[in-house]
């Protein structure tokens, strides 16, 4: 499988040259070995869904993995799984309420330790996704900033399933725009933009995107 995922990840560099966003290999379908050839592979980065599956895979991997590398949540996270997930995951990135920050905030505060998260945005309005609408985010970010043991990095999207490809740059391009707002209205800086899969990864990294999500265009023999 290494050699596979060696192959795969070069193809998708060149695809997105001149960009150089940040690939997370997303492993939620595979057990701890897809983590350890990946990695094996070069990549350091690595995107689960579930929570407990993520945990149960993270302690089977070697002191040198562990240490090496960084663990994103990129799934809808339950508020009773919160204590699971903080200090377990480096960037927790679909945060999509403020009731769900603040939870994270709290059990951070019990584990004296401060989570980084994105905020996840649901631009398309898709209802059955979640996220906060642009127009929220605007209205409550500063409640976000608020909360002092969770450290916002940026943004995360995901577009739309459509055959569109013009609409899910446009919408891509609103998260771009959307995290400068949020940037100049806040007085601060957000580093990350977390956009884009296996079908529309070219478009995210055209678009801003310093992080892209790929899990079957990478495994994918």
């Amino acid at each position: 499988m290494k050699d596979t995922i060696k192959r795969n990840l070069l193809q998708i560099k060149r695809k997105i040259e001149p960009y150089t966003p940040n690939i997370i290999a997303v492993t939620k379908y595979f057990d701890h070995t897809a983590i350890i050839e990946s990695y094996n592979a070069g990549i350091r980065d690595f995107g689960e869904n579930r929570v407990l599956d993520a945990v149960a895979k993270i302690e089977l991997l070697d002191d040198e993995i562990r240490k090496n590398s960084r663990f994103h949540l990129i799934g809808h996270l339950q508020k009773n799984k919160v204590k699971k997930a903080v200090g377990n995951f480096d960037l927790i990135q679909s945060v999509d309420t403020l009731e769900l920050a603040q939870a994270i905030d709290a059990e951070a505060v019990k584990k004296e330790i401060k989570q980084k998260v994105l905020i996840q945005i649901n631009n398309a309005k898709e209802p059955q996704k979640s996220g906060f609408y642009p127009e929220e985010i605007l209205e409550v970010f500063g409640d976000l900033l608020k909360l002092q043991n969770i450290e916002i990095k940026g943004l995360m999207n995901m577009a739309p399933m459509i055959e569109d490809r013009e609409e899910i740059l446009r919408l891509f391009k609103e998260i771009a725009e959307l995290k400068m707002q949020l940037e100049n209205k806040f007085q601060i800086q957000l580093d990350e933009l977390s956009m884009g899969m296996s079908g529309d990864y070219e478009l995210a990294a055209q678009a801003g995107a310093t992080i892209i999500r790929i899990g079957r265009v990478l495994f994918n023999k």
